[in-house]
């Protein structure tokens, strides 16, 4: 096989990862299984806090000319 297909599978629930590993089992087709997080938490954490920092009125708003200027 030259050509490599991935496919992304999001089980609802854990009786439908274990259907999904149990099929992939019985056709003796590989795949990996891993049920850690995608992003980086401290990333996830600073991105959570920035958006409550400016729920909470703590953000500014800038133009576009303003954002501009910055680069000359």
């Amino acid at each position: 096989m030259t050509n490599q297909d991935i496919l992304i599978v999001h089980p609802a629930s854990e009786e439908q990862v274990a259907v999904v590993r149990a099929f992939l089992e019985a056709r003796k087709i590989k795949f990996e299984y891993t049920n850690e997080e995608n992003y980086n938490l401290e990333f996830v954490a600073k991105i959570k806090k920035a958006r409550q920092d400016y729920n909470n009125g703590k953000g500014k708003i800038f133009t576009t000319e303003q954002l501009n200027s910055l680069w000359k």
